[in-house]
């Protein structure tokens, strides 16, 4: 099963637990997710469920192609890592 892991910061916004997940594709692992964590969709999706511009999803440590409709493929044994830019001065 595809693991999933999401940057701390987002820890300190949402519950936002590494876990295990089905799924084949990035979406399906992100939904898998979102469906026991809704709160978390918000940080990473916008409005048209496209990753946002300042989220970074990596797959196996290289960041996926497709921001739009996250059709990257997902091996059982891939690791997912979501990771949110931090700004400020």
């Amino acid at each position: 099963m595809p693991s999933i892991e999401f940057t701390a910061n987002l820890a300190h916004q949402t519950t936002a637990p590494k876990c295990s997940v089905l799924g084949e594709t990035v979406r399906d692992c992100l939904q898998a997710v979102f469906a026991q964590y809704p709160a978390l969709r918000g940080y990473v999706l916008d409005d048209q469920n496209a990753i946002r511009q300042h989220v970074v999803v990596f797959v196996d440590g290289t960041a996926i192609r497709d921001r739009r409709t996250q059709s990257d493929a997902v091996r059982p044994d891939s690791e997912l890592f979501v990771m949110q830019a931090l700004s400020g001065g």
